[in-house]
C-alpha cells in the first residue's frame, strides 16, 4: 500500500477543535489522518471518523507509538489501546514517533515489536519518524528496509534535509514531511509570495506542492474549514523548475522542531 500523498495533521488540536478540523476534512474529501499517541486526542480523532460515516475501509488513518510504549513488553498492548481509542480493528499505518532517548532501548527491539504488531493486523504498515541516517540503518539491519514504509520528518522550504532524504530514497524509503509550513512563517516568504501570485494561488498551496512535486507526502493542519478547502487545491498545482529552483535557494537549516532530550543527533 502507498502512503497517500495529501492527508490531514492533527498535532496540537484537541478537543471539539480536532473532531470539527477531522469532521469537515471528511467532508471536504481528505481520506488520510494523522495522529499520535502523545497528541492525546485519538479519542476525539476516532469519534469525528466514527461520526462522518465515511466507510473504514476508504479511509488512511496513522497513529505513532510514544518513547513510553517503545519497550517490546509494552508496544503491543499500547498500540491495542490506540485502536480502542480511534475505534477500529487496525490502523493503516503505525510509526516510531521519536526514537527512544539515550538509545533506553535499542531500536532492534522496538522495531521487531512493531513488525510483530503488523504480522498480529494490529497496523497495516509501519515507520518511522525523526529518524537520522544512522537511526535509520539500525531500523534497517532490524527488520529491512522493504518492511519501513516511511520516515516521517520535518521538511520545509527552510529546513530541505537533503542528506536525509537522498540517503532514504537510495534506500526506498519514502518520506513524509511535517511542519511543511515551517509554522507558517514560510507562508510570508517573498520567494513563496510570488510564486503564488504567478500561479494565482496561496503560499499554503504553493508549499503543499512543492513538497508533493518533491515526492513527499505532506499532512498539514487547520481549525479553519476554508483553509482546509484550500490547501487540498495544492494537489492540483504543478510548479515549474523555475519555480523548483527559487525554492532551494531558501534552504538555510532552519529547524524548528528539536525537543531537548527527544531529539537525536541530527545529521
Amino acid at each position: 500500500m502507498t502512503i497517500p500523498a495529501f492527508g490531514l495533521g492533527t498535532f496540537r488540536l484537541k478537543d471539539d477543535i480536532v473532531i470539527a478540523s477531522v469532521k469537515n476534512a471528511l467532508e471536504l474529501g481528505y481520506r488520510a489522518v494523522d495522529t499520535a499517541q502523545i497528541y492525546g486526542n485519538e479519542v476525539e480523532v476516532g469519534q469525528a471518523i466514527e461520526e462522518s460515516g465515511i466507510p473504514r475501509s476508504e479511509l488512511f488513518l496513522t497513529t505513532k507509538i510514544w518513547i513510553e510504549n517503545l519497550s517490546k513488553e509494552k508496544l503491543i498492548p499500547s498500540l491495542q489501546e490506540s485502536l480502542k481509542k480511534l475505534r477500529t480493528d487496525y490502523v493503516d499505518l503505525t510509526l516510531i514517533h521519536w526514537p527512544s532517548p539515550a538509545d533506553n532501548i535499542p531500536v532492534e527491539e522496538f522495531m521487531q515489536a512493531l513488525l510483530e504488531a503488523k504480522k498480529q493486523g494490529l497496523t497495516r504498515n509501519i515507520g518511522i519518524s525523526n529518524f537520522t541516517i544512522p537511526l535509520m540503518e539500525k531500523a534497517i539491519a532490524a527488520i529491512g528496509a522493504e518492511n519501513i514504509a516511511t520516515n516521517q520528518i520535518e521538511l520545509s522550504p527552510y529546513l530541505q534535509n537533503r542528506k536525509v532524504v537522498d540517503w532514504a530514497k537510495e534506500k526506498g524509503i519514502h518520506i513524509t514531511s511535517y511542519m511543511t509550513l515551517a509554522y507558517g512563517k514560510a507562508l510570508k516568504d517573498d520567494i513563496i509570495v510570488g510564486i503564488a501570485e504567478k500561479h494565482s494561488a496561496t503560499p499554503a498551496q504553493v508549499i503543499l506542492a512543492w513538497a508533493m512535486g518533491e515526492g513527499y507526502a505532506v499532512i498539514p493542519s487547520s481549525t479553519k474549514r476554508e483553509n482546509l478547502a484550500s490547501n487540498l487545491l495544492a494537489c492540483d498545482l504543478v510548479l515549474d523548475d523555475e519555480d523548483k529552483k527559487a525554492i532551494a535557494t531558501l534552504e538555510c537549516n532552519d529547524r524548528l522542531v528539536s525537543p531537548e532530550g527527544l531529539a537525536p543527533e541530527w545529521d
